[in-house]
């Protein structure tokens, strides 16, 4: 019997307990990874955008690295936390990319889209951060390409979030396509009974003198007549420097084509028929 007691004594189980202390550091480690990857993510993105604001013909270019920036500290963020919450072996790795990804497909899959929508963005370039893009029902420049969205401001100043995964479903029209420049098309009519030919001169000599105007054989600029049963159209294309004078431009040309097209006695037409729409008075 005292034998038996020993032997019993001798193998005592063992129970292996995690210190609540531990679950707690690993926790506040992980939030305080996220923030300040969260602080580096913003910092960096703050410094490429005012430093790309000191470089006018490659502001575009320089803004394109800010979602890239962006992407890689939080990869880098998410797997020091994997290894801190499992340190796993090369097998162990591969057996949980391939468990968490098959997670997230069924249960965050709008989450998913939203990011391999950003990397689509981010590696074909549909549109990139300083672009004027029209896309479905709005119209702006792009001020970020985050991880799930893209922000972009109207002319209203209004900001609106676009979801990433739109590029997919959606299409999207790009003004300047990661250049400054940008071609700025202005309509402006006149009466049937006026010379447009007069006009058209007058219009081009404007846009010449603009100050918000590039004119080379790299950017050319045209004005073109096309005449309707009730008024002339003058469709004046030309390029700007910066796509951000689009409204200072097309505001210059007006007041200034129509103050010499007065002196001609060339006047507006009382309607205007534009297709699709309901007749306008000017």
């Amino acid at each position: 019997m005292g034998m038996n007691e020993s032997i019993f004594e001798g193998v005592a189980p063992t129970v292996t307990t995690t210190p609540s202390g531990d679950i707690s550091a690993l926790v506040l480690y992980i939030i305080v990874l996220y923030l300040f990857t969260f602080f580096l993510a913003w910092l960096a993105g703050k410094s490429l955008q005012q430093f790309s604001e000191l470089f006018s013909k490659d502001r575009v270019t320089i803004k394109m690295l800010i979602p890239l920036v962006k992407i890689i500290f939080y990869c880098i963020a998410t797997w020091f936390a994997i290894s801190a919450i499992l340190d796993p072996s090369y097998a162990e790795t591969v057996a949980f990319l391939g468990l968490f990804g098959a997670g997230l497909g069924f249960g965050l899959k709008d989450l998913l889209s939203n990011i391999i929508g950003g990397i689509v963005i981010i590696i074909e370039k549909p549109y990139q951060i300083g672009d004027k893009i029209a896309f479905g029902d709005y119209y702006g420049e792009v001020t970020d390409i985050g991880l799930r969205t893209t922000r972009l401001v109207t002319p209203f100043d209004d900001v609106v979030t676009i979801p990433n995964y739109q590029i997919f479903s959606g299409s999207v029209s790009s003004g300047n396509f990661g250049s400054t420049a940008m071609m700025v098309v202005t309509d402006l009519f006149i009466d049937n009974n006026s010379d447009y030919s007069r006009a058209q001169m007058l219009v081009r000599e404007t846009i010449a003198s603009s100050p918000y105007v590039i004119i080379s054989d790299e950017f050319p600029y045209t004005v073109l007549i096309q005449s309707f049963p009730f008024y002339h159209r003058i469709r004046a294309k030309a390029y700007v420097t910066d796509h951000r004078y689009e409204f200072e431009y097309q505001s210059d040309l007006h007041q200034r084509a129509w103050d010499a097209m007065k002196n001609e006695n060339i006047s507006s037409p009382h309607q205007v028929f534009i297709p699709g729409d309901y007749p306008q008075v000017i």
